[in-house]
């Protein structure tokens, strides 16, 4: 059995959300507000088209039994007939006017909750979009103990914390349907969003701005968790990579060390560091690769590696060319990165 649909079916059973990535199943705050404002406007503008079409119904019904009758078109208009049509036009006028000023007040009233909504000043992240990937930087106080990651954001359930937004290329938008709404990551502008999970579970977001060729395959996952889980990822997070303990391991740590990939990857605790993609230090640790395009297993890592312009084409990954017995090492090496 293939291991994508594994992959895909472990997601959904994490989802606290049950696998559905909707802002109408809200799992946090702000996406709760934001689902408010939609069912107001559903619920209004289902019974406005109700109403328009009761009348149409009303008008034709009318019509027809004119018809029936034998009757013909007035010539002249009747007086009392004109002022009724005006009174109701005029309901129809006020009705809509209202409607619409409800619709900019519920609105302006929670954009102004959504911002000033107080994050936990012990937790902050920022967050880098790139063609066509996601770079997540957790900050401390101390520098020693701040870390990055790539693709998933873990957070605490019941605390709000802060995303700085930051694009290096192009525009790009961040958005987690079932926890807020969208967010532009602008080149040379810092945003900033407040994101907060009240239910544990895993939640798919994406680029919500089309950034180019690869644009439907920049995914992330926010991966929402109690405390202590959270807690303890944390301190995972910071260590360096472990030794290897085979020798099989050990060969893999050469030919990664070896190759070009350490100008672009960061592991720590070893001589890689690469700024220009994703850190690996806990690579093997994450739901997926390549931004949510593939399953994080022994299988899609090999083709990552040796073919990455086959599943991704675009991307800033180059092809590795490497025999046998070297990718197998280098992926059990990588597979230790937890």
């Amino acid at each position: 059995m293939s291991r994508a649909p594994l992959f895909v079916a472990g997601v959904l059973l994490l989802s606290g959300c049950g696998g559905i990535q909707s802002a109408l199943d809200p799992a946090g705050p702000g996406a709760a507000r934001i689902g408010l404002v939609w069912w107001l406007m559903l619920i209004v503008c289902a019974a406005v088209y109700v109403a328009v079409v009761a009348m149409l119904l009303w008008a034709i019904a009318r019509r027809r039994r004119r018809a029936v009758q034998g009757g013909s078109p007035a010539l002249s208009p009747e007086p009392r007939r004109e002022r009724r049509i005006g009174q109701v036009v005029g309901v129809g006028v006020a009705l809509t006017v209202v409607a619409l000023a409800v619709f900019v007040l519920v609105s302006f009233q929670i954009g102004r909750e959504l911002t000033a909504q107080a994050a936990d000043p012990t937790l902050r992240i920022t967050l880098t979009a790139q063609r066509w990937w996601w770079d997540v930087r957790y900050q401390d106080s101390v520098p020693s103990r701040s870390f990055s990651t790539a693709n998933e954001i873990h957070i605490p359930i019941g605390r709000p914390v802060e995303v700085v937004l930051r694009s290096v290329d192009v525009i790009h938008s961040f958005w987690v349907p079932n926890l807020h709404g969208k967010k532009d990551l602008i080149p040379g502008q810092v945003n900033t969003l407040l994101l907060q999970a009240d239910r544990p579970g895993v939640f798919r977001g994406q680029c919500a701005e089309f950034c180019g060729l690869q644009h439907a395959n920049m995914a992330l996952y926010v991966v929402a968790e109690p405390e202590e889980d959270f807690a303890r990822w944390q301190e995972r997070q910071r260590r360096p990579a472990p030794e290897p303990a085979t020798d099989a391991e050990r060969r893999g740590r050469d030919v990664f060390m070896a190759s070009s990939c350490v100008l672009c990857h960061r592991i720590g605790g070893t001589i890689a560091g690469g700024v220009t993609g994703p850190d690996l230090t806990h690579v093997a640790s994450r739901l997926s690769l390549a931004a949510g395009t593939l399953p994080n297993t022994r299988g899609h890592l090999a083709g990552w590696i040796i073919d990455p312009q086959t599943r991704k084409p675009g991307s800033n990954m180059p092809p590795n060319v490497l025999r046998p017995d070297e990718l197998q090492a280098l992926l059990s090496y990588l597979e230790t990165l937890r």
